[in-house]
């Protein structure tokens, strides 16, 4: 009886059916750790940085490698943490000095935790190099804090403020397409500190022209393309800062990204 192939069969199928499950189930929230397979991103070392990351050399780019971007001290717990302090970015001058991860991304499930120093504090965090999911202290509209940006409110009850960690936890689905045209609209499904704050939501375009990612210049964002994109990360000269930070890739067949805690 060749019982070892059919166990070895038997046990890949099992993986495949449950991979996508025990990542829609992870912990979420502050210091959540990497679900089983995820790939860490962000972790307060340069040598994560130097080797997960590069600049987005969009048609605002005005830096230089190696990255500016600099690993100082964690001001809440000890350890450290990446920020985003690029000189090329000084007033607010957005896409001069964005990273983003080397390798890009399809469907994911996203851990990322950030913290703002001061008031008024900006970032964001871009899905794909494309879809912006807002950082952005004092901004309580559709552009403000923990927005699919432009596309839903801002779940701002959520925040924790200024001078302390937040977390972004994201299942996300990207576009899909038919005979080079777009069939279904990326999706996501993200919870912000814990509280569930957007289930399933469909994301129309690239907001913020060329200079906010990947097909921001096609058809005034709206042409997007069947492209994976890396995981971006904006500077815009403020003081906002990232640790423990992993993605993992999903393959997820169903236009459904919601998950639980």
């Amino acid at each position: 009886m060749h019982t070892a192939p059919r166990f070895a069969r038997a046990l890949a199928l099992l993986v495949a059916v449950i991979a996508p499950i025990s990542a829609a189930h992870a912990k979420v929230g502050v210091g959540a750790k990497p679900a089983r397979g995820a790939e860490v991103l962000i972790d307060g070392t340069r040598k994560t940085l130097d080797e997960k990351w590069t600049y987005w050399q969009g048609p605002g780019f005005a830096s230089s490698l190696p990255i500016k971007w600099k690993i100082v001290e964690d001001p809440v717990d000890k350890g450290s943490a990446l920020m985003t302090d690029d000189p090329a970015a000084a007033g607010g001058k957005y896409g001069a000095a964005d990273i983003v991860t080397k390798k890009a991304y399809r469907d994911f499930r996203l851990h990322i935790e950030f913290l703002v120093m001061k008031p008024g504090g900006n970032s964001g965090v871009y899905l794909q190099n494309r879809y912006e999911i807002q950082v952005l202290d004092g901004d309580k509209t559709p552009h403000g804090m923990g927005a699919v940006i432009n596309e839903t409110p801002s779940p701002y009850e959520a925040y924790n403020g200024t001078g302390k960690w937040n977390a972004y936890d994201i299942v996300f689905r990207a576009a899909r397409f038919k005979d080079g045209k777009r069939s279904e609209k990326a999706r996501v499904t993200l919870f912000f500190n814990g509280k569930k704050a957007h289930v399933n939501q469909d994301i129309s375009q690239v907001w913020g022209g060329a200079k906010s990612g990947i097909d921001g210049g096609n058809d005034g964002g709206k042409g997007i393309t069947d492209v994976p994109g890396g995981l971006k990360l904006q500077c815009e000269g403020h003081d906002v800062r990232y640790r423990n930070t992993w993605i993992q890739e999903l393959d997820l067949k169903d236009n459904n990204t919601d998950f639980k805690k």
